[in-house]
């Protein structure tokens, strides 16, 4: 098993569950961001910063039954739920990992909406720029969501709030 698997196993690990594959990756990107050791590649795609890699790791997971994957039909778009299986727990216990703690930034994570996870990302994922190019960006790139100002700076002070975790 691969070191990045076992380290999406210890997330999932950390919660009950995830609801939903764009949280998903929002919140990998958004831990990644906040020097947790995630890996995988993110390039920015139509929700946001996006993984590939991702994605074909957490099918592999699943596809060897260490997490499980529930489809559920909603009115007009099917939502997925992850959650770690037995035998993902039984194996992390004969897996070392150097991996802070997690729990406090999903559970803080799992709390916000995707829509704003998404904002959260978007602006992490431009954090190379100034910020009042950032804000011109998101409100470029992620018109459509119509975030406000105040939007952008709750999205300052989750990113404060999630870098100051230890």
């Amino acid at each position: 098993m691969l070191e990045n698997h076992a380290k999406l196993m210890q997330f999932f690990s950390s919660t009950d569950e995830i609801v939903g594959r764009k949280k998903l990756q929002k919140m990998i990107y958004i831990l990644k961001k906040c020097e947790i050791p995630f890996e995988e590649r993110y390039q920015f795609h139509f929700y946001g910063p996006y993984s590939e890699e991702l994605t074909l790791r957490v099918e592999e997971m699943c596809n060897l039954g260490f997490i499980s994957e529930t489809k559920e039909e909603k009115k007009n778009y099917y939502q997925y739920r992850y959650q770690l299986t037995d035998s993902g727990r039984d194996f992390l216990t004969h897996y070392e990992m150097d991996l802070p703690p997690l729990n406090v930034h999903i559970e803080e994570m799992n709390g916000r909406s995707s829509r704003f996870l998404e904002l959260v990302s978007t602006m992490l994922f431009f954090e190379h720029l100034p910020k009042d190019e950032i804000t011109e960006k998101v409100f470029t790139v992620k018109s459509a969501q119509n975030y406000t100002q105040e939007d952008i700076d709750e999205g300052w002070k989750f990113i404060e709030y999630l870098r100051s975790i230890h």
